[in-house]
């Protein structure tokens, strides 16, 4: 004769249908690192990287933080496709990359809105934000794109650069995928 417990099958039930819900909670958010350890995560699982730029005071980076980085399409899909980098362009913190160490020598403590531009934001070419700066598996510079962008206009980036970008683009490849791309995230 075999004895159950009389809560058996309601742990048996929670943990089937707990299930989805941990692997879904695991995708609520964007996985941002800092880009140090983005290029070390490189070394083990080559990815593209994405790097969001921006600064305390920017509205459109922070409509694009709380509209488009927190849509469930572009987290499950940076997730899988990049590593996320979040850099404050006006930051103290200083960056290695290339070899080389990047700082904020004007930086001010206690400055309410603009601080001085951190070297690194220089040196990717960053002349407004938002930008997304896009790198290779080899941490090395694509491109940068600034600007506000919604779910559906960084799907096509997003896309481009993680499944067609090999080594430079040709214009007329680029041009011919951008106007034969849908958008499928909501």
């Amino acid at each position: 004769m075999t004895v159950r417990h009389p809560f058996s099958s309601v742990l048996l039930f929670v943990a089937i249908v707990g299930m989805p819900w941990t692997a879904f909670a695991q995708q609520t958010s964007v996985n941002w690192m800092s880009l140090e350890e983005a290029i070390e995560a490189q070394k083990d699982e080559p990815r593209k990287i994405i790097m969001d730029v921006y600064t305390q005071w920017c509205g459109p980076c922070k409509m694009m933080m709380r509209n488009t980085f927190t849509n469930g399409d572009v987290i499950s899909y940076l997730n899988a496709n990049y590593y996320a980098v979040k850099f404050d362009a006006e930051s103290q913190a200083s960056v290695t990359y290339q070899d080389r160490t990047f700082e904020n020598p004007g930086w001010k403590p206690n400055v309410r809105g603009r601080n001085s531009t951190h070297q690194l934001s220089r040196a990717l070419g960053v002349n407004a934000y938002p930008t997304l700066v896009y790198f290779d598996e080899n941490s090395t510079v694509i491109t940068p794109i600034s600007g506000y962008k919604t779910p559906q206009q960084l799907e096509l980036y997003l896309k481009f650069f993680a499944e067609k970008y090999a080594d430079g683009v040709q214009q007329g490849q680029w041009e011919k995928y951008r106007d034969s791309f849908s958008p499928s995230f909501q």
